[in-house]
């Protein structure tokens, strides 16, 4: 009897399987990890709904709402946990879903949006993710 030896595992979807057909979104995904990247850096886990951007833990996410949305959506939605409500009207909505964490969510129609209010954000919520 033979024993399957394990072999090195499958590499994972990444950002550019994730947003197939929406070059849109994946340029999104590319300013928004460069913001990041300026900002000390941060790891990029691709899952089946969303892409997530984490340190000790996850603080911001881009995900696809025509997937999951009927009608007119933007191309991407970038939802940034933060530790307090932020007041700007950009915000497509802002939920509190525990104590500390406060997720924003912001529709993105083009990478020019992820400007210095949104990196000012990005920061933050890096900041308090470790």
């Amino acid at each position: 009897m033979t024993e399957a030896v394990p072999g090195p595992a499958a590499p994972g979807p990444t950002p550019e399987d994730f947003f197939a057909g929406s070059p849109a979104g994946l340029a999104v995904h590319r300013r928004v990890a460069e913001v990041l990247q300026e900002a000390g850096g941060a790891q990029v886990r691709v899952g089946r709904s969303q892409v997530t951007f984490r340190r000790r833990r996850g603080f911001a996410w881009l995900w696809r709402p025509g997937r999951y949305l009927r009608g007119p959506v933007a191309e991407v939605v970038l939802s940034v946990a933060l530790g307090r409500p932020d007041p700007s009207p950009r915000w497509k909505q802002v939920v509190h879903p525990s104590g500390r964490h406060w997720v924003h969510h912001l529709e993105v129609r083009d990478p020019a949006e992820i400007d210095g209010e949104v990196a000012g954000w990005l920061r933050e919520a890096a900041g308090r993710a470790g």
